[in-house]
């Protein structure tokens, strides 16, 4: 702890860390916390303490498709969401035709690694804020979608599972079954969720007009995902800039309300994601009716990957907001320059613009309620 004197008030100030030890910073992330008293007047957040070198491991293999499971290292809570737009990138340089069986498959996977990943953010965040119970009942539900990605993997953390044009390996028979039957399960439990939490009159006092995001700020600092969307902006790349096959599918673009509080704040961000696993659930179970029985998986798949010189931007909706890849080739095997935009850096950035004037503890809500992910952050 360190005593200043503010140059704008004349007050004596404190200067905190919270983190990178503490819990409620997920992950190693190191908040310089300026105080007067209990209020907030700056946040300085301190990064770099789980490098991952991402960028320039990508450049130094031989081989794109040796990438892949490095970008599951980035969000690593999201990391199907993250193969699926490097893959995307590379297929769009080769001009490569994906197998439709492929991608029914790809989409119903990456949409049940976004009810996975927000049921995690959710739990830790009702955490954070001492409500125990709800992160057990979550995490048991986030444990069944593991349990298919497994039986389809052969992992429950990290997959390296899409390939370039197609998947390294075809679903088990019992694919549709097994996930129909979470769908069924799980639709029911998010009413759960909300009698238990979301509605709770402790959290929402803990989460309403708390950590305020109004929508010019959201924009002029390119938030993206439930995190613009909380702030009332109807912005999805799977609807607005359709990658895949989204444009087949119905489903809504979930945006904050201000129903308890101010338009933008913790609990606004927090309902979108709630929300979203509800129009997921959607897209999978269309998905799977739509999904054909019969094709190779692996048959477009490219002996070699080598694009002809140039570059391209190509970006999807992960569970944290829009992810980037940016890739340079020089006609080698190797990627010459791999550039990724990662949501969790940028919201990062508006903590000192969205706390200011908070207490501590209110501070806590505002890092769980733009749920970030350090693996990306210092990517």
């Amino acid at each position: 702890m360190l005593e200043v004197i503010s140059k704008e008030t004349g007050n004596k100030e404190m200067v905190i860390n919270m983190g990178p030890q503490h819990p409620s910073t997920h992950g190693v992330l190191r908040l310089e916390l300026v105080l007067d008293g209990e209020i907030i007047t700056k946040v300085r957040p301190n990064i770099g303490y789980l490098h991952r070198c991402f960028e320039k491991y990508a450049e130094q293999m031989d081989d794109y498709a040796k990438v892949i499971p490095y970008t599951d290292r980035m969000d690593y809570v999201s990391a199907i969401n993250q193969e699926h737009g490097y893959v995307i990138a590379l297929e769009r340089m080769l001009e490569l035709e994906v197998p439709e069986r492929v991608e029914y498959i790809r989409v119903i996977m990456a949409e049940m690694q976004r009810i996975a990943s927000h049921l995690l953010g959710i739990g830790a965040f009702g955490l954070d804020l001492g409500a125990f119970s709800p992160f057990l009942y979550l995490f048991t539900e986030r444990e069944k979608i593991l349990d298919i990605f497994e039986r389809v993997t052969g992992a429950r953390l990290l997959y390296n599972y899409f390939a370039v044009a197609g998947l390294m390996r075809d679903v088990h028979p019992e694919f549709k079954t097994d996930t129909a039957e979470f769908v069924k399960t799980f639709r029911p439990k998010i009413k759960e969720l909300n009698d238990l939490l979301s509605y709770n009159k402790i959290f929402i006092k803990r989460t309403a007009n708390i950590g305020v995001l109004p929508e010019k700020v959201a924009l002029n600092y390119a938030a993206s995902g439930p995190v613009l969307r909380g702030s009332g902006v109807e912005w999805d790349l799977r609807k607005n800039d359709p990658y895949s096959i989204y444009d087949k599918f119905d489903f809504e673009i979930p945006v904050g309300t201000g129903e308890v509080g101010t338009l933008g704040d913790c609990w606004d961000r927090y309902m979108v994601r709630v929300k979203e696993m509800e129009q997921s659930l959607r897209i999978i179970e269309q998905a799977l009716d739509g999904m054909p029985d019969e094709g190779d998986v692996m048959e477009a798949i490219p002996k070699r990957i080598r694009p002809k010189e140039g570059e391209i931007y190509v970006r999807t909706e992960t569970p944290r907001g829009e992810l980037g890849y940016y890739i340079i080739s020089d006609k080698s095997a190797s990627p010459f320059r791999v550039k990724a935009r990662a949501p969790s850096f940028v919201h990062l950035s508006m903590l000192p613009a969205i706390s200011k004037g908070s207490l501590i503890a209110d501070m806590v809500a505002i890092v769980g309620s733009i749920d970030i992910v350090l693996g990306e952050v210092d990517r």
